[in-house]
């Protein structure tokens, strides 16, 4: 997938992008930048859509990006619960912008 350069270097950016994915799983409501927050979008979706196919091999792309808790709670209860759901799993809301330095910031949210 192809995602936005975020100021950092391949490596670190895809750890960050991982962290904030584990983050929104496990708590499902984070506040992060708005930049950050569409790139995780995207990774979020591409994610889900593997978690609701019952193909071992899908599921297996998601070993390169879940763990422990996260990847349980991804396949055994977010996959089920948006089975029928095409899209639009996230709530993205504007929340303005930080006081220490001006970066937009958004909580984002999943869908019940």
């Amino acid at each position: 997938m192809k995602f936005r350069k975020l100021s950092r270097k391949p490596a670190l950016r895809r750890a960050v992008l991982k962290i904030l994915v584990r983050d929104l799983i496990l708590k499902e409501k984070i506040k992060t930048t708005e930049k950050k927050g569409k790139e995780l979008v995207k990774l979020f979706n591409f994610l889900i859509e593997k978690a609701k196919k019952e193909k071992e091999s899908q599921r297996k792309t998601l070993l390169k990006y879940l763990s422990g808790a996260a990847l349980t709670k991804m396949i055994y209860e977010l996959g089920p619960r948006y089975k029928e759901r095409k899209g639009g799993y996230l709530r993205m809301i504007k929340l303005g912008h930080r006081i220490s330095d001006g970066a937009s910031v958004c909580q984002i949210e999943l869908i019940k």
